[in-house]
């Protein structure tokens, strides 16, 4: 995880994609932007992702400074996770890849 962002260059998208580049984290991100969702949401919403692949995406996410992560002190425990303000600031980006998907990819059969 923090090996990942050593690697980093000078090149602003280079470090961009150093926090937003691995698979599904740009997902987790999507998500997130419309509110604070639990783990099991997160895992709902993003089929195909693994128990650990989400856990240590959001683990990475927090560590940049993207996503916050509170836990409640109940039983069970009940633990949320939000954006930061750093992490709403991708909000535009993850627009323009949609739109940029909706212009440029046609829809697949199941989409249609």
């Amino acid at each position: 995880m923090a090996t990942r962002h050593k690697a980093a260059g000078n090149c602003p998208v280079e470090r961009t994609l150093e926090v937003i580049g691995a698979k599904w984290t740009v997902l987790i991100v999507r998500d997130l932007v419309t509110g604070t969702k639990r783990f099991g949401q997160l895992l709902k919403s993003l089929q195909g992702v693994s128990p650990k692949t989400l856990s240590e995406r959001l683990k990475e996410l927090e560590a940049s400074g993207v996503v916050t992560r509170t836990v409640y002190p109940e039983v069970p425990p009940r633990v949320e996770y939000s954006l930061t303000e750093k992490g709403h600031s991708l909000s535009a980006i993850i627009e323009e890849i949609r739109r940029w998907g909706e212009d440029w990819l046609p829809e697949t059969a199941a989409d249609q």
